[in-house]
């Protein structure tokens, strides 16, 4: 039954996509971060 209003109903549907987005953006700020910590060390070592 939960799987039905997850797939099914509108907020479940916006639920699912929100979980989906926030997870993305972690990865994307981990990825950013950590990038931008490497560019950081890289300039503080000349």
């Amino acid at each position: 039954m939960a799987w039905d209003l997850l797939f099914s109903s509108d907020y479940g549907l916006f639920s699912l996509f929100v979980i989906v987005f926030v997870i993305g953006m972690a990865g994307w700020f981990s990825f950013f971060f950590s990038k931008k910590i490497r560019e950081d060390q890289l300039h503080a070592r000349k």
